[in-house]
């Protein structure tokens, strides 16, 4: 079935029934010859892993939100209790509507989680009566719309009152209406001042409260409301904590460590990051980039059915078929492994399934150990440079994180000048640095790890044991760093260091050893691609939006949006039999930047005519009837909708054309 109009109506091409099979997602990780076991497994493994990143980002969240969350509820509690009105600055009080002002920052997609966790703690155990508005379900009309929420809640909170007799707003047992409004810069000024105004009339028989979700400053309160409505609300400040922070926690705890087995390569997780800071500030849409990766990982790499806890890997990697073997045998890393073997184990790696398997459930352990060992000491290199002046190597772990993942971070020159600031530092802030990393290493259940723990629980009893008076330093600043810096470097002093010189540079090689040791990137590790997922490419196609481009595509390639058999071409021109807007839109590609409407409307009349296979020899051919020209300036329409053209001023019977280039 096909047709030459999408200005006719919708359109749907079904397929024969035949045909017809319907893909779950579990059918979408079969890869070929792939046996149906081990895409399930796969999909398994997947599915898991991804409720594990929703249920510990929740976890979080309630706990990052724990504290403001408390704040506010002990904020309504107190407002809703008994109110002695003894004075007149509590009757002056009791007047006004109470209105907590919650900070929230510019994360807006986060709010919504924030909300819904408060509304529930709300409903628990302070009050039934709570409701939320977003400005966009005030639109128009708004002032009728909140005046219809508030009158639900407030008629289920007069039916519960009916039970008493002559409540009065003192009561203890009456609980309070809330009343939240999640987004109040996009509120209508206007509307939102009638509300206040309505609402304060009733203050003194309803307990009603006020809650802003604020996104920006505290100060748009004032500049919405004038004094003489602003001066109802007796208002308190709370403030959450910044999204920088929230992101900052949700990669330490999620990303750096052992316990979550898929991996970000360095150029997917600063494409999430890059978003991140440069577009919304959302955690909550850096999750679900995070889940895209982990979803692409597991459909397009069939050997992530070793991505999991050691003990499960181990077990499917002697489950693992013959063809999974021979790509494990493709890997870049595994390449590089055999060609450092021996001739006779070359052979055996190549030809022999069993001992291919021993030998991966080796390559496999040696995986998790450097994971485990991994991340330990870069939170140790992390706590020694995030003291130092201007953080050489970052001041957040995850940009050290960043840097050891492409690279050997000790050949890196900023590394070096950390370690050369590091030598000069006084004793008690080398002795509390290096605490800190005693502390990181305890709970770290690794032989290497314990080993570390040890040696450096040692050396900072030698610390303590040195007579220091003598040789302890000033605390220094950038300026006498530098200083002391190029002094050492020009004088090349010769003179015998102290006992502390000396054991503080212990410490710092056996640190610089330590790094050296555990920090190498991942791609250095055999079979680190079950685990790394490194397409940043698709991570950036899915999530940063290109509208331009998609509709270009769509115009110019209709064939692959419509699947009509009519619409496929072989040059990559436009079918005569495309819709009315891709017709006008190939058109419009051959003209300047000024578009004579009439010469465009006949070159238009007469593609459709040979879409319509009417006689080109026939007098009608070509011509603009009424339907054509209909046609037409539909399609011209949606084509200026779209920002393709403009009308113009300087010709009233031309438009602009507004964009050049191709997809």
């Amino acid at each position: 079935m096909s047709t030459s109009s999408v200005s006719k109506g919708c359109f749907v091409f079904k397929p024969s029934a035949k045909k017809k099979k319907t893909l779950s997602l579990e059918d979408h990780f079969s890869h070929g010859c792939e046996s149906a076991e081990s895409s399930e497994k796969r999909f398994k493994l997947c599915q898991d892993l991804w409720d594990k990143i929703k249920s510990d980002t929740e976890v979080l969240q309630d706990d990052l939100n724990r504290k403001i969350l408390d704040s506010l509820l002990d904020f309504t509690r107190k407002c809703s209790s008994t109110r002695q009105l003894s004075d007149w600055a509590s009757q002056m009080r009791a007047s006004e509507i109470p209105t907590a002002a919650l900070v929230l920052g510019v994360n807006v997609p986060d709010h919504d989680m924030t909300f819904q966790s408060l509304s529930e703690l709300l409903q628990q155990s302070v009050t039934p009566h709570v409701a939320s508005v977003q400005a966009k379900e005030c639109g128009g009309k708004g002032l009728e719309y909140v005046k219809k929420i508030v009158t639900v809640i407030v008629s289920s909170y007069l039916r519960v009152l009916t039970i008493r007799s002559s409540p009065s707003r003192d009561d203890p047992q009456q609980p309070p209406v809330v009343i939240i409004f999640k987004d109040l810069e996009a509120f209508n000024p206007k509307v939102l001042q009638d509300f206040i105004l309505i609402c304060s009339r009733y203050i003194e028989r309803l307990p009603l409260m006020f809650i802003f979700g604020i996104a920006t400053s505290p100060s748009t309160i004032q500049h919405m409301l004038p004094h003489s409505v602003s001066s109802l609300l007796c208002i308190e400040l709370f403030q959450s904590l910044s999204c920088t922070q929230h992101l900052a926690t949700v990669i330490d705890q999620l990303i750096l460590t052992h316990h979550f087995p898929f991996k970000l390569n360095a150029k997917v997780l600063q494409v999430l990051m890059s978003i991140f800071l440069y577009h919304d500030f959302s955690v909550r849409n850096f999750i679900k980039g995070l889940q895209l990766a982990l979803l692409e990982h597991f459909h397009s790499q069939p050997l992530s059915v070793l991505c999991c806890k050691k003990k499960d890997a181990l077990l499917n990697v002697m489950q693992l078929s013959h063809s999974d073997l021979e790509r494990i045998r493709n890997l870049p890393s595994f390449k590089r492994y055999v060609e450092k073997q021996e001739p006779q184990e070359q052979v055996n790696l190549s030809k022999d399934d069993t001992h291919l398997k021993e030998v991966c459930q080796k390559l496999i352990k040696g995986l998790h150990k450097y994971h485990k060992n991994y991340y330990p000491v870069l939170r140790c290199l992390h706590t020694l440079t995030s003291s130092l002046p201007r953080y050489p190597l970052g001041k957040q772990v995850r940009e050290l994180h960043l840097i050891c993942l492409e690279k050997n971070v000790w050949e890196n020159e900023d590394y070096q000048t950390a370690m050369k600031l590091l030598r000069m530092l006084a004793k008690d802030e080398l002795v509390a640095l290096l605490q800190r990393c005693v502390e990181i290493l305890q709970p770290v259940k690794s032989k290497k790890m314990k080993n570390a723990f040890l040696q450096l629980t040692d050396l900072l009893t030698k610390f303590k044991q040195l007579d220091s008076k003598s040789n302890l330093q000033k605390k220094t600043d950038l300026f006498q760093l530098q200083k002391t810096l190029l002094e050492m470097n020009e004088s090349r002093r010769a003179k015998k260091l102290s006992p502390f010189e000396v054991l503080r540079n212990e410490a710092l090689e056996f640190l610089d050893n330590l790094v050296k040791s555990h920090l190498s990137p991942p791609e250095s590790h055999t079979l680190n691609e079950v685990c790394y997922y490194t397409s940043s490419a698709t991570v950036r196609r899915h999530l940063n939006a290109t509208p331009r481009t998609s509709i270009q595509a769509a115009l110019n390639s209709p064939y692959y949006y419509l699947q009509n058999d009519r619409l496929k071409t072989v040059d990559g021109s436009v079918s005569n039999s495309a819709p009315d807007i891709c017709i006008a839109y190939k058109l419009h590609l051959e003209c300047g930047r000024l578009i004579n409407l009439y010469d465009w409307l006949e070159a238009y009349a007469t593609v459709v005519s040979a879409a319509e296979g009417n006689n080109p020899d026939s007098d009608n051919y070509g011509k603009v009837e009424e339907v054509k020209h209909a046609r037409f300036i539909r399609a011209v329409s949606e084509l200026e909708f779209l920002g393709f053209i403009k009308s113009t001023k300087q010709k009233t019977d031309h438009v602009a054309r507004l964009t050049w280039g191709g997809c």
